[in-house]
């Protein structure tokens, strides 16, 4: 299974005016830019290490997951949340020709941690032995900061700033998440209990 994302956030997308803010840096300087490359980087680092820990998207993407057999040909769960909509779904035969799969033929089913991609009717198309197939969908909180929930934009903030604090150690202790981006990413975390399908 691989999940590759189709587009990519641009700097226009990043916070960049309130984590120069958090870090409380200077302003009205001629330099005040200087270190935009370097906080953008630390920006970056730390929604990719929270979205990773979580299996969650912050900011909108549009993403395509590849996988070689349904887990179930009923439903499929998705690898990532929240998922606002599936945008496609193509199976393709051993040699790579793909056939587009009717839309009408599956639903997505929102969830918070476990997004479903449900057969309406006898059930998903069949995947061929060596073949496959690929969903592409949109996932994210929203397009805008602000959409993201108040305590994950600032758990993104803390290991931001941990990094960027941080950026000289070389012993490697800096590379634990601290204790504080725990605590506020615990309520978001994908629980698995005994006897989950999805």
């Amino acid at each position: 299974m691989v999940l590759v994302e189709l587009t990519s956030l641009d700097l226009s997308d990043l916070p960049m005016e309130a984590f120069r803010a958090h870090l409380r840096l200077g302003t009205g300087f001629a330099d005040d830019a200087i270190q935009d490359e370097v906080l953008e980087g630390y920006i970056r680092a730390a929604l990719a290490a929270i979205e990773t820990r979580l299996g969650k998207v912050l900011l909108s993407r549009e993403y395509r997951w590849e996988l070689t057999a349904w887990a179930d040909r009923s439903r499929q769960a998705l690898p990532v949340a929240p998922i606002s909509a599936v945008t496609g779904v193509t199976v393709l035969d051993r040699a790579g020709a793909g056939a587009v799969v009717d839309p009408e033929l599956y639903a997505l089913e929102r969830d918070a941690h476990r997004p479903v991609l449900a057969a309406i009717g006898a059930g998903l198309p069949a995947i061929a032995s060596g073949g496959s197939a690929e969903i592409t969908f949109e996932a994210g909180f929203g397009s805008s900061w602000g959409d993201v929930p108040p305590d994950l934009r600032q758990a993104v903030f803390l290991l931001a700033a941990h990094y960027y604090e941080n950026r000289r150690d070389t012993s490697g202790s800096s590379g634990l998440m601290p204790f504080g981006v725990m605590m506020l990413l615990e309520p978001h975390r994908n629980i698995r209990t005994l006897g989950a399908r999805a």
